[in-house]
């Protein structure tokens, strides 16, 4: 197998060393400069002068250094924690994967929670400011100023940090962000490609991680579940230009079923306790597209029960929306676009509201008001795929080309199974 370009390697090494310069000094803005510059000096000098054989501790001892040289122009406790630090990093060389411990960290009890969740996914999931805010529906100040405050907050903790894998409050937000940051791999919400598989295969490969640390642990095995089962249809949600391919029109043989099957597996395993978790739930719904041969044969009525159950433990805006979906394929498009109602203040920075009222008015047999709906998505989403898929149907629908469609929702984020 050949080796990984240098730019992949580094983007894969950058969380591990960070977690090592992190968790055992807790600055994280003096940490992510020591990062950044190790980086820096690694893609400069290793395309001249070759690979490091370890190239993992070449960045650390980098990274090490650049510390060390801010650490000496501090104060005396910097200049202890200085040398703690220097005198364990050797070991940390050894190849373990630290990413996970610095998920755990940022995740710290004493930060509020919507804090640690923005503070990961920036400083160790790599998004950008901007699609952390999309995630949660805020504008992009307030995500910097929220971040900015979670940095400040963990700086001034006492370290070094307990392991928080036995915290349940550490361990949901941990939870949440490795599924914000598959749900941001699976659908970007910004950008000409549809998807981003660098970030989804590395939330896959940290929640198989976090599964066999805690394999009894029924919300960690069903996140994996979900994960799995939404990945598994990867090959068939775009077409050959890029294009997105909705649920209802996906070639389903291109589907990797052994991943389907590895999911039911998983999902099958937390059946004992009874499905009492958001992402068990979730899995089931995932759980119930991947056995349908057709989208004719989806369960509908088993889905709207999930999404109820679902709406029902974590009240959400976005499950709401997926829950008018549900409704509108066993209800009825009225019944659909009634509970829309109710989520659109909510919703109303996000395209998902309109391409779901949109395609509701197109069942109900409205075009007009379907097109204004799919412009009006259209322009409210920062993905080009997208857009390009919203602004054809409303040109179908313009020109009179009613063309089958199955679960909107689904077209887009892994809340509603695409």
């Amino acid at each position: 197998m050949s080796e990984p370009l240098t730019e992949d390697l580094l983007r894969e090494l950058a969380p591990q060393v960070l977690g090592v310069l992190v968790r055992r000094f807790g600055d994280f803005e003096l940490a992510e400069d020591a990062v950044q510059d190790a980086l820096l000096a690694a893609a400069t000098q290793w395309d001249t002068e070759g690979r490091p054989a370890n190239p993992r501790g070449w960045l650390i001892q980098v990274a090490q250094r650049r510390m060390a040289d801010a650490v000496r122009a501090e104060v005396a406790r910097r200049r202890r924690e200085s040398t703690v630090f220097a005198r364990e990093v050797p070991g940390e060389a050894s190849g373990r994967d630290d990413t996970l411990d610095l998920y755990f960290l940022c995740c710290h009890p004493e930060l509020p929670p919507a804090g640690a969740v923005a503070l990961t996914l920036r400083a160790v999931g790599g998004l950008r400011t901007g699609e952390i805010a999309a995630a949660f529906l805020v504008p992009e100040p307030t995500m910097a100023q929220r971040i900015s405050r979670a940095k400040q907050k963990l700086a001034s903790l006492p370290r070094p940090f307990a392991d928080g894998a036995t915290d349940r409050a550490r361990l949901h937000a941990v939870l949440q962000v490795l599924y914000l940051i598959f749900t941001e791999g699976h659908t970007s919400t910004a950008g000409e490609g549809l998807r981003r598989a660098d970030l989804s295969a590395e939330a896959i490969r940290l929640t198989r991680a976090l599964h066999a640390l805690l394999p009894t642990d029924s919300e960690v095995t069903g996140l994996l579940a979900l994960l799995l089962l939404t990945d598994a249809r990867r090959a068939a949600r775009s077409g050959p230009h890029g294009e997105l391919i909705p649920l209802a029109e996906q070639d389903r043989s291109r589907w990797d079923r052994a991943q389907i099957t590895e999911g039911l597996r998983l999902l099958t395993a937390t059946m004992p306790a009874g499905l009492t978790g958001p992402y068990q739930i979730q899995a089931a719904i995932a759980g119930l597209h991947g056995q349908a041969s057709h989208v004719d044969d989806t369960d509908w009525p088993s889905v709207l029960a999930l999404y109820t159950l679902l709406e029902r433990r974590t009240p959400n805006p976005m499950i709401t929306l997926n829950r008018a979906v549900a409704t509108a394929m066993v209800h009825g498009p009225a019944a659909g676009l009634a509970l829309t109602d109710t989520v659109a203040e909510a919703l109303a920075r996000s395209h998902r509201l309109a391409a779901v009222r949109g395609h509701l008015h197109e069942m109900a047999g409205d075009p007009a008001a379907a097109v204004a709906d799919y412009q009006r998505a259209a322009q409210q989403t920062a993905s080009t795929p997208e857009r390009d898929y919203l602004l054809l149907r409303a040109a179908h629908l313009r020109t009179g080309e009613r063309t089958q469609s199955g679960d909107p929702a689904a077209r887009g984020r892994i809340t509603t199974g695409g």
